[in-house]
């Protein structure tokens, strides 16, 4: 097997991926001031990042139509363009209908551009993909880990929240004068771009533990906050800061799995990342003390944050000929996850409790392992590239 290379592909790839994950983890933390300027409840704020997610799904669902008809260059910078035009539309509208539309736009085109990234560098890495995939996606946590940071800095000054948005469409601007030259990779030699129904069984396995993975993420990032304040007894404040041990947690997991993946199995690698899930949720759901349940959250982050890259990689490794569809497939059940898995934790907890609704996480996660554990894929003989 060659060595693994970053050329200025993949470099622009893991750019344009961080550019995306900023946008997407700027809708919480923007969230209450846009409610404060619009007079919005809660439940109208929390229809946000609903949008965002309806957009994931249609993108999820029309980006292998729009690929073979259109082609990967057109798909990879529409998107990019795409995204930053629901931006704008975000921070200059002055009405419920013109935000909202934002958010939509920011997910679907976003979503656009997520799919090519992940369907490019598979195609351009081969057998290495889960190297480049789980790389990207340690990235993409340090670029979403910083959104919050530059809109707590940038709100109480006179460019406001925005600001922090701005920043993110000038780093945009930045890298597409850098990268617009830059030839993507062709689909693999055979590729196809036919129907979710041509995927391979093996595939849509995988496809449910993404799905899984993504629900656990996204359960925990929108309430561990809640848990550690009205479980643990931490202050509001304290267990808002804290959260960020969970993304700490998930860019060391990533790390290091971006360099495990070089000498193990990915499959192997996927079953200890989700056996370190279950350990640390443990510890931090039945945790007595503010210090264990700190423990315990950053150790979940190391494992469930590199859950999706590395189910990722699994999936578009036994889907290898068909990326485009894979890819969009994959998008479209991130989205579903994202809009169902932290609503249903919610729903759950008003019906009982916030600490007995976490109970979902450990069922996700005994579920993804179980799914890997009887699964041998065996990937389709290769095509030359």
């Amino acid at each position: 097997m060659s060595p693994f290379q970053r050329d200025r592909f993949t470099w622009l790839a893991y750019s344009l991926l961080g550019y995306f994950s900023f946008f997407q983890a700027s809708l919480g933390p923007l969230m209450p001031f846009l409610r404060a300027e619009l007079d919005l409840t809660y439940a109208v704020g929390a229809l946000y990042m609903s949008a965002f997610a309806a957009g994931m799904i249609g993108a999820g669902v029309s980006s292998t139509g729009l690929a073979a008809r259109w082609g990967r260059r057109r798909l990879f910078w529409g998107g990019a363009g795409g995204m930053a035009a629901g931006v704008l539309l975000l921070m200059v509208g002055s009405t419920l209908v013109f935000t909202l539309t934002g958010a939509l736009v920011m997910g679907y085109f976003g979503t656009l551009l997520l799919v090519m990234i992940q369907a490019t560098l598979s195609d351009h890495h081969g057998a290495r993909r889960a190297t480049a995939l789980t790389e990207s996606n340690m990235l993409a946590v340090l670029c979403a880990a910083a959104a919050p940071l530059l809109i707590g800095w940038l709100a109480p000054t006179i460019v406001s929240w925005r600001g922090a948005l701005f920043i993110g469409l000038l780093a945009g601007v930045l890298v597409t004068l850098f990268g617009y030259r830059t030839p993507l990779p062709l689909r693999r030699t055979g590729a196809t771009t036919h129907a979710a129904g041509r995927l391979p069984a093996t595939f849509w396995a995988f496809w449910v533990v993404l799905i899984l993975g993504v629900g656990m993420e996204w359960s925990l990032i929108g309430w561990s906050a809640d848990f550690l304040n009205s479980v643990v007894g931490l202050g509001a404040e304290a267990g808002a800061m804290l959260v960020s041990v969970f993304f700490v947690g998930a860019v060391l997991g990533r790390a290091a799995n971006s360099r495990w993946t070089l000498h193990t199995s990915v499959r192997t690698l996927l079953l200890a990342m989700l056996g370190i899930v279950a350990a640390g949720f443990l510890i931090f759901w039945l945790a007595q003390t503010p210090l264990l349940a700190v423990i315990g959250l950053g150790t979940t982050g190391f494992g469930v944050g590199s859950v999706f890259p590395l189910a990722l990689a699994m999936a578009l490794t036994v889907a290898a000929d068909q990326a485009d569809a894979a890819s969009s497939r994959i998008s479209l059940g991130v989205g579903l996850a994202i809009l169902a898995a932290p609503f249903t934790l919610g729903w759950l907890a008003d019906y009982s409790d916030l600490s007995r609704a976490f109970a979902i996480v450990l069922l996700l996660d005994v579920l993804a392992f179980m799914i890997v554990a009887l699964i041998r894929p065996h990937r389709r003989a290769p095509h030359t590239a």
